[in-house]
């Protein structure tokens, strides 16, 4: 069954691809208008950036908050590669983007890295975050997490 995120998901999934070329973790993340068209990119680059808060969807969140006027961001959707960690569900919840959509799940993402030093996962899935604010924020996925664990093959080898 193809899902109306697929095409989206697929473009973070090859964003998440460039970070890892780019020497970073391999995460990435869209923001899709509420016309369908790609507003924004943001790729991890917490290693590039020296900066270990630079996930792709805090990257992401960032610009966002500068190039969107804050009251329409609860019509965009962010779509990520991996599910939003608990400070990027935050950062997300806190900007007021109505919508998540996410490739890999935390639990597929741990079950890749192990207990890699660079990736200390939080099980703490991000519908949690989101379900203890005061306003609703659609979640969706996970979807087509063989294509998302792509980037990640060989790299979380110590």
């Amino acid at each position: 069954m193809t899902s109306q995120h697929d095409d989206h998901l697929r473009r973070a999934i090859q964003v998440s691809q460039d970070a890892r070329e780019h020497g970073n973790h391999p995460f990435g993340a869209v923001l899709v208008a509420p016309d369908g068209s790609i507003a924004l990119e943001a790729e991890n680059t917490v290693v590039t950036g020296r900066d270990v808060t630079h996930h792709a969807e805090t990257n992401l969140v960032r610009k966002a908050w500068r190039e969107i006027p804050a009251d329409q961001l609860p019509g965009y959707t962010l779509v990520t590669s991996c599910e939003p960690c608990a400070m990027c569900s935050g950062a997300i919840y806190w900007a007021g983007i109505g919508t998540v959509v996410f490739g890999l799940a935390e639990t597929g993402l741990l079950a890749l890295t192990g207990n890699h030093p660079e990736n200390p996962t939080l099980d703490h899935p991000c519908r949690l975050v989101f379900a203890a604010g005061s306003r609703g924020t659609t979640v969706v996925g996970p979807i087509l997490e063989d294509e998302a664990a792509v980037p990640h093959a060989g790299f979380w080898v110590s």
